[in-house]
């Protein structure tokens, strides 16, 4: 006698009736949304041949101000950078404090997460908004908001990386008299290093495309010399700027691949 198969288990799960009616509330805020967001297929029909006309108008782009844009690109490079890796460096002794297993009392770790989290939550434009209101146009403002940005950005992922470090070595070494500064030097950050290399690359991508925006507000860098290509109708000089922009971005984001690339193939 052949033995009996096992019904075949359903494909998707029946959700239950309050995720049914969550799905619903979600679909039909959606529409809503794409109703307030000024979504209308007839303005975009109506907006190709205007598209067409500044793409024609941007070709061939061009050179009289390649050298002054080529600075200007530069700038852009520098200011992310000095950002990113002061950034990085203010991000460790924030993330010490507020991972877990580092941070010194349960009162320190939520007031460091409630700060990073209000670095993260504040956009980069109204970070240099008020930088600049400070400090003045210029690259010291883009480059104090790329500081903040990255710290809102880093340090939650280097404190995540610390709390996932395996607590057995330091627990070892804390059970032969180690200090806690022992430990961090010792386990804890070589053993997060990895994440932390990795995240750092990723907020160096993020600088350089940010940067570029930046300078729309007067924060320094390429996107003063962008906006006021705009608004001249210079759109040869514009595309000028967005190839050059591309190019930056694409060299800083191949780099960082390689060096991930070689990281992981360290630690396989």
């Amino acid at each position: 006698m052949a033995a009996e198969r096992a019904p075949l288990p359903e494909r998707f799960e029946r959700p239950s009736w309050l995720t049914q009616v969550l799905i619903a509330l979600f679909v039909l805020f959606l529409l809503w949304s794409m109703s307030s967001a000024g979504l209308s297929l007839s303005e975009l029909l109506k907006g190709l041949p205007n598209m067409a006309v500044i793409g024609g108008e941007m070709m061939p782009p061009a050179t009289d101000r390649a050298w002054p844009v080529a600075q200007a690109i530069l700038v852009t490079f520098q200011m992310a950078l000095v950002g990113t890796v002061f950034g990085i460096l203010l991000s460790i002794p924030m993330a010490l404090l507020a991972a877990r297993n580092t941070s010194p009392h349960a009162a320190v770790r939520h007031a460091t997460r409630a700060l990073i989290s209000f670095f993260r939550t504040v956009p980069d434009l109204a970070w240099a908004l008020f930088f600049v209101a400070s400090v003045g146009l210029g690259t010291f403002a883009g480059t104090l908001t790329i500081i903040v940005d990255t710290i809102g950005f880093c340090a939650r992922f280097f404190a995540e990386a610390l709390e996932e470090v395996d607590p057995g070595p330091s627990e070892a070494l804390a059970s032969i008299g180690a200090s806690p500064l022992d430990r961090m030097a010792v386990v804890l950050l070589p053993g997060a290093l990895p994440s932390l290399i990795n995240s750092s690359l990723f907020s160096l991508e993020k600088a350089v495309r940010s940067s570029v925006v930046l300078g729309l507000v007067g924060a320094g860098g390429i996107g003063a010399e962008l906006a006021v290509s705009m608004e001249m109708f210079r759109y040869d000089q514009a595309a000028t700027i967005v190839l050059m922009i591309f190019l930056l971005v694409f060299v800083v984001e191949q780099f960082s691949s390689h060096m991930r690339r070689r990281l992981m193939r360290q630690n396989a």
